[in-house]
């Protein structure tokens, strides 16, 4: 049943009759967003760089017949495709097939929600790497990740990644990926122009709002807190309430820090003594099943054992997908030389193969430690929901009689970076 919002005249709260009619598109508050990055071939990312190197010498010292087999050629990308080199990476720009050059250094990506794995960032490998991520991707970078049609009971409406993400969905329907910062060094905000001044001038002194809750990273944190999926796409509620807002924000910069793993200067998540989940049982080289035993709240990876383990962690599910089980089939498969889903491995997919690193152990401890975390923010989510729905938001009219949308069209553009070169293909530079 819808609910009607009023507010006193001259408070600036919005009056729409329907909840949702109040809220925001998160596409007006953060308006440059970019597509997921399509690879176009498995092979080129997996959760083991080591794997990755020998995928590319075996690709690089190929003869040409074998190389255009092994490479699985696209229209956008074959072995013979000249393009620019990715920015801030140092590979090759002339044709793989004349010279591959050295393999790239694999980098850390997140792999959707939850599960950091590898890329080799050689743009000639890549169909769509997406160079205006690149560009500000570095230490003072976050990025929104949607999962716009996700249900409610199925997960979050959106995620938030320090590191470079690819978009994947588990759901199958990958979410675009915004930004927090248009440039380099954490300059230039990808929010709606004079929303910043907007909040701090109707929130600062209405509760108690403190002065560093009006920063872009505040803004962020409050959109992780609040954000809710719809048919539509993600929508922010934004309250009239200084003092809630200073609650959400709170909120979101936890999740935040949970989310990103301690990244940017946050402590790494860490469960509290005595609930720390401890390997009881060496895992397998190659374990092909994984189970939960809820009685003895115990992980059960092939042979291998790992508890205390929450149920709320083994339950945890983004787009209806458990997150744990498809974490593990990942691996299960690359330990295995399979392909990313299980199934046989043809060409560079099946090289690399080394079983159960120790490395995929410590990533599962601390994945566990961080979905039983964010599972315990439940309760600050719904409180901040319910106190969402009974108080005053400033919803799109007002934004609208304040100037800040709709947003110019250069704000959904990615920022010029003038002056700066990068090289592009067989070698030229070009300024951007």
């Amino acid at each position: 049943m819808a609910a009607r919002r009023t507010a006193a005249a001259g408070s600036g709260g919005d009056t729409e009759s329907s909840p949702l009619d109040a809220f925001v598109p998160l596409d007006e508050l953060m308006p440059w967003s970019v597509r997921p990055l399509r690879t176009g071939r498995a092979w080129v990312s997996g959760p083991d760089p080591v794997a990755l190197r020998a995928r590319w010498e075996r690709l690089a010292g190929a003869d040409a017949a074998e190389q255009e087999r092994l490479f699985a050629p696209t229209r956008s990308r074959t072995p013979h495709t000249s393009v620019a080199a990715l920015p801030g990476q140092s590979t090759g720009t002339a044709r793989f097939a004349r010279e591959p050059g050295p393999c790239p250094d694999p980098v850390r990506i997140l792999h959707g929600p939850y599960d950091e794995q590898w890329l080799l960032p050689d743009h000639r490998l890549i169909d769509a790497a997406r160079p205006e991520l690149w560009r500000v991707a570095d230490g003072q970078q976050l990025f929104a990740v949607e999962h716009s049609s996700t249900p409610e009971d199925a997960g979050p409406a959106l995620s938030v990644a320090a590191l470079l993400p690819d978009g994947h969905s588990p759901a199958g329907r990958p979410g675009r990926i915004r930004p927090l910062h248009r440039r380099p060094g954490g300059t230039e905000p990808n929010l709606a122009p004079g929303l910043l001044d907007l909040l701090r001038g109707r929130l600062g002194g209405n509760g108690g709002a403190e002065p560093d809750a009006f920063t872009p990273e505040a803004v962020l944190a409050w959109i992780l807190a609040a954000a809710r999926p719809s048919a539509s796409g993600v929508l922010v509620p934004l309250p009239a309430d200084g003092a809630l807002w200073s609650q959400g924000v709170a909120l979101g910069r936890e999740l935040l820090r949970l989310q990103s793993r301690g990244a940017r200067g946050g402590e790494r998540p860490r469960l509290p003594g005595g609930r720390r989940p401890y390997v009881r049982a060496a895992i397998p080289a190659r374990p092909t099943e994984l189970s939960y035993d809820a009685e003895e709240e115990a992980l059960i990876v092939g042979d291998g054992r790992i508890s205390p383990v929450p149920a709320e962690a083994w339950e945890f599910t983004v787009g209806g997908v458990r997150v744990l089980e498809l974490w593990f089939g990942r691996r299960a498969a690359a330990a295995a030389g399979r392909g990313p889903e299980g199934a046989a491995a043809d060409g560079l997919d099946a090289v690399g193969a080394r079983g159960w690193p120790r490395e995929w152990t410590s990533e599962l401890l601390e994945l566990i430690t961080v979905l039983a975390l964010l599972d315990g923010t439940a309760g600050p989510r719904k409180e901040l929901r319910a106190a969402l729905g009974a108080g005053p938001l400033i919803g799109p009219a007002e934004l609208r009689a304040a100037g800040v949308l709709p947003v110019p069209a250069s704000a959904r553009r990615p920022a010029s970076v003038l002056g700066h070169q990068e090289e592009g293909p067989e070698g030229q530079f070009a300024l951007l």
